[in-house]
């Protein structure tokens, strides 16, 4: 069985993380961000959402697990941050229903959501440059980098959180990280 690690950044939604992959039938397990990179067996990794980078453990070192990794939102900037990408303030702020735009249909975390979806997202902070190697894959009015991929290294970013109700397609962009867990 596929299993999934959410590592908690003390993100407000992040047990519903756990419970979106659980429903889906994969075995997961919350773990601390503190947690030893050396105890985490896992065939994916999602870094949760959470309220700051002051707060994040050792989620950069979870990176050279060598297994897939899906960022949702604090989760996406720990990715940009750490591979030379930058964040910076949002000018929105808080959280708010926002029209994605698709940018890549091919992309394998969400260009099946393509051309346009509806999320629930924060944007106090948000990537404003992707790192080296990924590719900007959603737009929206409040944002311009709504979504990152780099396909070759298995590494995804959101900026929304598709673990909430108030996604529309949430579960499809789970259910679209499990099949890049699995292949």
């Amino acid at each position: 069985m596929t299993r999934i690690v959410v590592i908690d950044n003390h993100g407000q939604f992040t047990h519903l993380e756990r419970r979106a992959l659980r429903d889906l039938g994969v075995d997961t397990e919350l773990v601390d961000n503190d947690t030893d990179p050396a105890d985490i067996d896992a065939d994916g990794i999602v870094l949760s959402g959470g309220p700051d980078m002051d707060r994040i453990g050792r989620s950069p070192d979870y990176l050279d697990l060598d297994v897939p990794v899906l960022g949702i939102c604090l989760g996406m900037q720990i990715l940009a941050e750490e591979l030379d990408g930058r964040v910076g303030s949002g000018d929105y702020g808080g959280y708010a229903d926002v029209d994605v735009e698709i940018l890549d249909e091919d992309d394998p975390l969400i260009g099946s959501l393509a051309p346009e979806t509806r999320v629930w997202a924060s944007h106090a902070d948000e990537v404003k440059e992707v790192p080296e190697g990924f590719t900007h894959t959603a737009t929206s009015d409040v944002c311009t980098i709504e979504a990152m991929s780099d396909a070759d290294r298995d590494l995804y970013g959101v900026q929304w959180h598709p673990e909430v109700a108030h996604t529309d397609e949430g579960e499809e962009v789970f259910e679209n990280f499990i099949d890049i867990c699995e292949r």
